[in-house]
């Protein structure tokens, strides 16, 4: 686009505003020049009413619309968006304060990422008819979006924006529920109030800035580099909410079997005085009514470790004192908003059809199902061969104490530390420890996955390698702990975070921070079904910030 065009289309922007009072930027000499592709952002701005700028890359410019009450998820709402002056590329990132004059107000980069014109549509001979359908790739809002205008042309500029009921829509979803920036982490208040730098990753972290494609372009892999580059995502948890005082109320005052109205949905929950799991000592044992409260409970905390993946249920429908069973297979009763994944290339009587558990009414189904247990796959079902974490399985042996072990997780901590690579360890819930190290989606395959994790612990082995055996058989093992790598292959799973295991009392999967394995009072099966919110409220979940980071693994 030619530079005469682009400031013709700035002149609105420029005229109402005094750039010696304002810090945003004035388009007039900008280094940034457009990118060839379509990157869009979404700007929380205080002004004197609270609204959010939709802005889209298009013809060197910012096409924008102010939304007051922000854009949304759900298919069924429509917002009114008013097509508002072009702003310049650097605008894009802008996120500050406007003292003073047009705009006055505290400004957060709420949303950014790419978009494209649907099904290969002119998006300015679109823009111009007044009918825009686009698809959103972004940190909050994904899916398709239409903006169709309200008025003839040349009238007022008012819009109305909605979502496609696709398979990104989400009845209900509220952009306040989601206030951080995706730039600093910061909310407009810290922004008015002058807090600098990124959150920590024992806050909400900041993302990377999109880098713009041009539509349809595809995604490449690369081989591995000695390099470690890394790049924060947003965690997905705010996406799902727990269940509300009123729904857990209406749980407990249910008989032995009855319908649940949960988030929308209508369940019919069965045996819910069942017990499931035995009683530890001094307590009382956990039944399928305990166990359906704790996932409704939990779900945001462990809903980010399924979603998108397939998952093996390990279910245990009489009890986890009873033997249970791998499931993996969809039933024929499962509800049809149940999401599902099929594995094309299933051999002749192999798992065709797997859960994709997404939502908290999903998580709920599959516990009334009796899955005590729940193994996502370390793929996803964008591509099942790429997996988007390294697995290191610290398997104890018979005589294997719990203090080796912790010692078998710090030798791996200096290790990885030296190395630059972001981990976190978490507790089984049984008598192992587990290192989950995120990876660049994509960029991988289980062979690499599983060869870098082999060399690194054997190279820690040797360090102890009167504790550890590496024979394949357990029973070959001599009570010999296993540093076990070959969990990094598809269709091999390690339990979730925050799921329960089959064993008196329901222990919990729980993460840990590094230092916590100085803790005295630290066990695997530390926290239980009872307590494993309370320890969610209190300390927060330190693998949460891992989950989506873009990260390689350097060579050894």
């Amino acid at each position: 686009m030619a530079t005469s065009t682009r400031s013709r289309k700035l002149a609105e922007y420029q005229a109402k505003r005094d750039f010696t009072k304002t810090p945003e930027p004035s388009g007039k000499r900008s280094g940034r020049k457009p990118t060839g592709g379509h990157r869009f952002v979404v700007q929380r701005h205080r002004a004197r009413r609270l609204h959010y700028d939709l802005r889209l890359e298009m013809d060197g410019v910012l096409v924008s619309w102010a939304v007051p009450k922000g854009p949304t998820l759900d298919p069924k709402a429509r917002r009114l968006a008013v097509h508002v002056e072009d702003h310049p590329l650097d605008y894009f990132d802008f996120e500050g304060v406007i003292p003073s004059g047009y705009g006055k107000g505290d400004v957060v980069v709420w949303d950014w990422g790419t978009w494209e014109p649907a099904d290969g549509e002119d998006p300015g001979e679109a823009l111009r008819k007044g009918d825009l359908h686009f698809d959103l790739h972004g940190e909050k809002l994904k899916g398709r979006f239409v903006l169709v205008r309200r008025d003839k042309p040349g009238g007022k500029q008012d819009w109305l924006l909605l979502h496609k009921k696709d398979d990104d829509a989400e009845p209900g979803w509220d952009p306040e529920d989601h206030p951080e920036s995706v730039k600093t982490g910061r909310t407009n208040d810290e922004v008015a109030a002058g807090t600098n730098g990124k959150k920590t990753a024992a806050n909400k972290p900041a993302t990377k800035r999109p880098t713009a494609k041009k539509p349809g372009a595809r995604k490449t892999t690369g081989k591995r580099s000695g390099t470690t580059a890394k790049s924060k995502r947003k965690p997905p948890s705010s996406r799902w909410k727990a269940a509300t005082d009123e729904e857990i109320a209406a749980l407990d005052a249910l008989p032995a079997k009855g319908e649940w109205e949960f988030q929308g949905r209508t369940l019919n929950l069965t045996n819910l005085d069942k017990v499931l799991f035995p009683a530890r000592k001094g307590e009382e044992p956990v039944t399928k009514r305990d166990l359906i409260r704790y996932h409704a409970t939990i779900a945001p905390a462990i809903l980010p470790y399924l979603d998108n993946r397939p998952v093996n249920m390990h279910r245990y429908p009489n009890g986890a004192d009873k033997p249970g069973f791998w499931h993996k297979a969809v039933p024929s009763h499962a509800p049809e908003w149940m999401s599902q994944w099929r594995n094309e290339e299933a051999d002749p009587g192999e798992t065709e059809c797997y859960f994709v558990i997404d939502s908290p009414p999903a998580l709920v189904w599959v516990a009334n199902y009796g899955a005590l247990e729940l193994h996502p796959w370390t793929s996803t079902v964008d591509d099942a061969h790429a997996p988007t974490w390294a697995l290191i399985d610290l398997d104890p042996g018979d005589k294997t104490s719990w203090d080796d072990l912790v010692i078998f997780a710090q030798l791996h901590r200096t290790a990885l530390d030296h190395l630059g690579v972001e981990a976190r360890p978490k507790v089984t819930g049984k008598r192992g420890i587990q290192i989950f190290v995120p990876i660049t989606p994509g960029r991988y395959t289980f062979d690499d996955t599983r060869a870098w994790v082999e060399k690194l612990s054997k190279t820690i082995g040797k360090l102890v390698k009167d504790k550890v055996s590496w024979a394949w058989e357990k029973k070959e093992r001599q009570g010999l702990a296993r540093l076990d790598y070959t969990q990094n292959a598809i269709n091999k799973t390690l339990v979730a975070a925050w799921s329960p295991r089959p064993a008196p009392g329901a222990p919990i999967s729980v993460p840990i921070e590094w230092d916590e394995l100085d803790d005295p009072d630290l066990r695997p099966d530390r926290w239980t079904i009872r307590t494993a919110c309370d320890r969610l409220a209190a300390a927060g979940d330190p693998l949460l910030p891992l989950v989506g980071m873009r990260q390689e693994l350097p060579d050894l």
